[in-house]
């Protein structure tokens, strides 16, 4: 009798193929849009995903300042940097943050955070383009706009 043989197909680099997405995070919660965002810049939506290939799409996000945190988040969540230097640590909230001059950074950061790091994880972060407004110069790669709030209202429990 023949065994069945159970192959896995990895991708090469040269075969994927990169779609453009495009969400609006207007009033959208910043964690739930981040995992959303990170699993399509991994590629992890697709059939053919690859853990060491780069084989996610392009995510334009559009109204990025314009995001929100549940509960007391927006005054208690304390982002931390450091200078380098000895006592250099600073630190500020994201109340601050998205008050301040880049508050599309708050929503970068989340999705950063959740991508690998390391070379491959540099080049699925080129592939995310943040923007505070409504306009964006991505309109000739005629990107499928995702509804993430209809994914968000699927997934949770209960509903």
């Amino acid at each position: 009798m023949k065994a069945l043989l159970k192959t896995t197909k990895s991708v090469k680099p040269a075969e994927v193929e990169k779609k453009w997405h495009l969400i609006d995070a207007d009033g959208l919660v910043v964690g739930r849009v981040a995992t959303i965002v990170a699993n399509i810049l991994r590629g992890k939506h697709k059939p053919s995903y690859t853990p060491h290939v780069d084989c996610g799409d392009h995510v334009v996000i559009i109204n990025a300042d314009k995001v929100r945190f549940t509960g007391k988040k927006l005054a208690d969540k304390v982002y931390y940097k450091h200078t380098g230097y000895a006592g250099g640590i600073k630190s500020i909230t994201a109340g601050k943050v998205l008050e301040g001059r880049f508050p599309e950074r708050v929503l970068e950061k989340a999705i950063e955070r959740m991508i690998p790091r390391g070379p491959l994880g540099r080049d699925q972060m080129r592939a995310l383009h943040l923007y505070n407004g409504t306009e964006h110069p991505h309109g000739g790669q005629n990107p499928e706009v995702l509804d993430v709030a209809a994914m968000n209202r699927k997934n949770k429990v209960g509903a």
